[in-house]
């Protein structure tokens, strides 16, 4: 009978064995699940800030054109500014040329009425001198 008892021994270490190494196995899988989940979240974390950082360089090539545009805007304001004030500078030419032609205009006209009034009194010094006095008889 000792024979007997051997293979249930035997059979009841081996089972012991088979669930020792069935609950490694499961040690095993459950940590390579751990893992996997881990490596699953970290994977949508890093999809996540992917995709914020898409909107991000979205939101800076929109802000990028839109100063673009406002920047062409101030260079065409820029140089109507220029057209404007090269207008002005010659207009400002053309009135100092207005102005000193006015001038000399007025300086020759008064040069004439000065010609006139001296040619005016130097008749009249002349017809005071044929003009007759009280004493004088004619």
């Amino acid at each position: 009978m000792p024979y007997d008892k051997v293979p249930t021994e035997l059979n009841r270490a081996k089972a012991e064995q088979g669930r020792a190494n069935a609950e490694d196995r499961r040690d095993v899988a459950d940590r390579a699940r751990d893992s996997a989940e881990e490596h699953r979240a970290a994977a949508e974390s890093a999809r996540a800030q992917a995709e914020q950082l898409r909107i991000f360089a979205e939101e800076a090539r929109s802000l990028r054109e839109q100063y673009r545009e406002e920047l062409e805007l101030v260079r065409h304001e820029r140089e109507t500014l220029r057209h404007a004030a090269e207008d002005t500078r010659q207009a400002a030419e053309e009135a100092r040329h207005a102005t000193i032609a006015a001038l000399a205009a007025t300086a020759e006209s008064l040069s004439t009425s000065l010609a006139q009034m001296q040619f005016l009194e130097d008749a009249r010094s002349t017809l005071r001198q044929f003009k007759p006095k009280k004493g004088d008889v004619q």
